[in-house]
């Protein structure tokens, strides 16, 4: 979908993009690249959506996702508004992808460069562990393969569309997605050892979901980070406020602190939009680059609640408790990204997705966001470091008021994980924010606290993701809610592929 040329698409009435996330920003580059009048309206007071960072001990601290993958997506996209990622970010690739630990004992690291992972699960586990590693990377990398043009680049499919794409040549390489297989069944064709399951079953949780429920075809994310995973000098957030930079360079405005209640239509079709003020604006078209789930529950009125299929079977993505602080450590030599494993992980998503509680025992998330990766920059700062940790939770913050003693509870679990591994937290109340399920249920309204929309649950979860279009003309989906799926570059696809539907309709009504 190229958009290198400025067209004359513009008008009085503006496109407004409801919500700055990732894919809101997407779109608003895209368009005002080419002309087109531009208005996003963010209820909250900066850019990102769940790219946010929050405030800790006068420093600022990532509070979202935390890796920054497929780097093509947005090479590509700054390409089409003439320039490249070099000159408007600072990223730098990781030698050290995740260090991983066991309470039970273990401890393995995860490289960039395949040949040291190998070698690495040689020593840890074995030499049919380390083979069984190749064949599952082999596998992986298959999958992404066969997936990406006709899935993940591709507006919208259903399982017929899908086949159509691929033509009788790729049918043979999509049979092999095994989208009838749960992760973990596929992962112990290749690891004997639990503990290398529950490592790259952890893959599953990338997009809010099971590894015992979630389809085999999630492995390609392990694909996704063999072709490279960076930092980002200043932080992720960085992604967001250059996006936002660019749009405006471009003519694209924002109002943030701006809350739109309510679609408007003539009955036909999008006429504009009403604010939490009672003010109304006009709009040409609008982009709800927000969770679809608010549409469903009528928080923007009437207009949009029955124009968007909600699939009855759909189940809600992880939520999380996290905790931002800055503390001194010791103990356990982090790199930027660390997992620590509970030892009972059936349990533990048991306890999400069946039970609707916290678990018992958490498998703890440790970003270190002033650690490098390279193996001789390791060494801990000097003094209190900027660390993001997270427990997977139920997405339940909408009917669920968790308490102080849940909470307490949940944080003493976590962080006694960590110093059964060998990491020691030196955390102050002054010095750690909290956020719960209902802390994010309030920041992404109608979802509970579900930071990816719906879990990828079962074979058809991908294929009910809606696509960009609705059936009420002048209403375009983007976000994590919608296809392609959850994750800071899918949401930035599924903003192109709103901005190519807006601009296909636009020409087509100029004509």
């Amino acid at each position: 979908m190229p958009m290198t040329s400025r067209s004359h698409t513009q008008s009085r009435e503006p496109i407004v993009i409801v919500g700055a996330g990732m894919a809101g920003l997407v779109t608003a580059l895209l368009l005002a690249h080419r002309g087109v009048e531009v208005l996003v309206c963010e209820r909250g007071d900066q850019p990102g959506g769940k790219l946010r960072e929050v405030p800790v001990a006068g420093q600022r601290i990532d509070a979202g996702p935390t890796v920054f993958t497929m780097r093509w997506v947005f090479d590509e996209l700054l390409a089409e508004v003439g320039t490249h990622l070099e000159a408007e970010l600072g990223i730098r690739p990781l030698e050290i992808l995740a260090r991983h630990a066991w309470d039970q004992g273990g401890r393995l690291d995860l490289f960039a460069d395949l040949e040291r992972t190998v070698a690495v699960i040689g020593d840890f586990a074995g030499a049919a562990a380390a083979r069984g590693y190749r064949d599952f990377c082999r596998e992986a990398r298959g999958v992404y393969q066969a997936l990406e043009k006709p899935f993940i680049r591709a507006s919208r499919p259903t399982p017929v569309s899908l086949v159509g794409r691929v033509g009788p040549f790729g049918l043979k390489g999509l049979l092999k997605i095994r989208p009838f297989d749960t992760l973990w069944q596929a992962l112990g064709e290749h690891f004997p050892d639990i503990r290398l399951r529950q490592l790259f079953g952890r893959y599953a949780t990338y997009c809010g979901s099971s590894p015992f429920l979630s389809p085999a075809t999630l492995m390609l994310i392990a694909h996704v980070e063999q072709e490279g995973v960076w930092t980002v000098d200043g932080g992720m957030h960085q992604i967001a406020a250059t996006l936002r930079r660019l749009a405006e360079a471009r003519g694209a405005t924002f109002r943030f602190g701006t809350e739109v209640t309510e679609i408007l239509t003539d009955r036909q079709r999008v006429t504009g939009v009403r604010l939490a003020t009672g003010e109304t604006l006009a709009a040409r078209g609008l982009v709800m680059n927000g969770d679809v789930a608010a549409l469903h529950a009528g928080l923007l009125g009437d207009a949009a609640r029955d124009r968007v299929p909600l699939a009855r079977d759909s189940q809600r993505s992880l939520s999380a408790v996290t905790w931002n602080l800055v503390a001194a450590t010791e103990g356990f030599p982090l790199v930027r990204h660390s997992v620590f494993f509970s030892r009972d992980y059936p349990a533990e998503f048991d306890a999400i997705f069946r039970q609707g509680r916290l678990p018992a025992a958490p498998t703890v998330y440790v970003c270190a966001q002033d650690r490098a990766d390279a193996p001789d920059a390791v060494l801990k700062p000097s003094g209190p470091e900027r660390l993001l940790c997270l427990v997977n939770a139920p997405a339940i913050g909408d009917t669920h008021a968790f308490s102080p003693a849940e909470i307490e509870s949940c944080e003493a679990s976590a962080f006694s994980l960590l110093e059964r591994c060998g990491l020691r937290v030196q955390r102050t109340p002054a010095n750690t924010r909290v956020t719960t399920p209902t802390d994010f249920n309030r920041l992404f309204p109608a979802t509970g606290g579900a930071l990816y929309g719906q879990a990828s649950h079962g074979w058809k979860a991908s294929f009910n993701r809606p696509g960009t279009r609705t059936k009420l003309p002048g209403l375009y989906l983007a976000g994590g809610s919608v296809h392609p799926g959850a994750g800071v570059p899918m949401a930035a696809l599924s903003g192109r592929l709103a901005a190519a539907c807006v601009l296909s309709d636009l020409t087509s009504t100029s004509r």
